[in-house]
């Protein structure tokens, strides 16, 4: 599949490859995945994720409905507000993670991954004709197809954006949002976030006007494109999850170290997917935890092994490469939690021999994101 920008990345130089069952750039031509990860960290870089799945929870039940399906405590959120949340399933596996967004209580906006849209979609349908049928509220699901998604991140975005709209961002904090004109575009859903760890913008807009607003930002000389390769290495330095590399069905979400999302609402009252065995690790602890490891030598990628200094089996990789902005070899994975502690020297398998390394605290840099002073 292709994006609204896909003729506009050509154009640009972008090296195209398949990604989730969409046509996406991994770089530009001229730049590089390492130019591009140091530039968004410096300045700030414009990405296309238009291929994230965007729906619309409305009507009276939208709040009920939603948290029958995720962790977070939707009742609590304040309007104007989103966090992150994971759809869990009856083993308190992730079935996904995403944004949500509480617009009101009748009226709720969700980003989830593109690698996941049928998946999510068919367990959101399944689950809202029962609702419907059992529920005195009702909900109305609505996926949308009719807008790009760009995302301006990085310690220059605000500047470049506020340039743009009227909107006074220095009100919105992260994880809050607005709808506001950009560029002379109505329509735009503005939420601060992203997957960097750097202040930043989600932008959803109108599929029409995709292109001419990737061209707007690219008339300000902060702003330069970049890849899917960059979006990974920064997320990694940023201690953020990749689904289906550090995620999964098979994951918790207090194994994954996103314990913070469930609510305290939600841990006194449970009823939530998964929610027995979930609390449950909260009360007692999980047999393993995901942590960040810097290691020498060659670099150690998912699927490598891990093991203790006594040359026992005790985790495994699941992302891993060389940080452009430490120049070290980086890498999160799973672990017995006895071996979790900060500074514990571990070793890995990588190709036939064993590399040292040694448990280290995420995020491998300083988060940036912006807060209202």
């Amino acid at each position: 599949k292709k994006t609204p920008l896909y003729d506009f990345h050509l154009q640009h130089g972008g090296k195209i490859v398949p990604f989730a069952g969409w046509a996406l750039p991994i770089q530009y031509t001229g730049s590089g995945l390492v130019q591009e990860h140091l530039h968004t960290r410096q300045e700030c870089s414009l990405f296309d994720v238009s291929h994230m799945l965007q729906l619309t929870f409305g009507n009276s039940g939208c709040v009920k409905f939603l948290e029958s399906l995720i962790v977070t405590d939707v009742a609590n959120l304040p309007q104007g507000r989103g966090t992150l949340s994971v759809f869990t399933n009856e083993n308190g596996g992730i079935i996904d993670d995403l944004i949500v967004s509480k617009i009101s209580d009748e009226s709720i906006s969700v980003v989830s991954n593109a690698a996941c849209s049928e998946k999510v979609v068919q367990h959101i349908q399944t689950k809202m004709n029962q609702f419907n049928s059992s529920s005195h509220q009702s909900v109305d699901v609505k996926v949308i197809t009719n807008r790009g998604l760009l995302a301006l991140q990085g310690p220059k975005s605000a500047v470049v954006l506020q340039r743009l709209t009227n909107s006074n961002l220095s009100q919105i904090p992260f994880m809050g949002y607005t709808n506001s004109n950009i560029a002379d575009i109505d329509g735009c859903f503005i939420a601060r976030g992203g997957y960097t760890g750097e202040d930043g913008f989600e932008i959803s807009v109108p599929s029409d006007y995709c292109a001419k607003l990737a061209q707007e930002f690219l008339k300000h000389p902060e702003v330069k494109l970049a890849g899917l390769g960059a979006r990974d290495s920064l997320r990694l330095e940023a201690g953020l999850c990749l689904y289906g590399n550090d995620i999964d069905e098979e994951t918790t979400p207090i194994e994954a170290g996103l314990a913070w999302t469930v609510g305290k609402a939600r841990r006194n009252t449970g009823n939530f997917p998964g929610s027995d065995t979930i609390i449950k690790q909260l009360q007692e602890g999980p047999s393993r935890k995901r942590v960040g490891l810097i290691s020498t030598g060659p670099p150690a990628r998912g699927g490598t092994k891990i093991f203790s200094s006594h040359d026992d089996e005790i985790g495994i990789i699941t992302s891993g490469s060389p940080s452009p902005s430490l120049k070290k070899n980086i890498a999160m994975g799973y672990i017995k939690t006895a071996f979790c502690k900060i500074g514990t020297e571990v070793q890995l398998q990588v190709r036939n021999k064993k590399v040292n390394a040694t448990i280290a605290r995420m995020p491998f840099l300083p988060s940036n994101y912006y807060n209202v002073k």
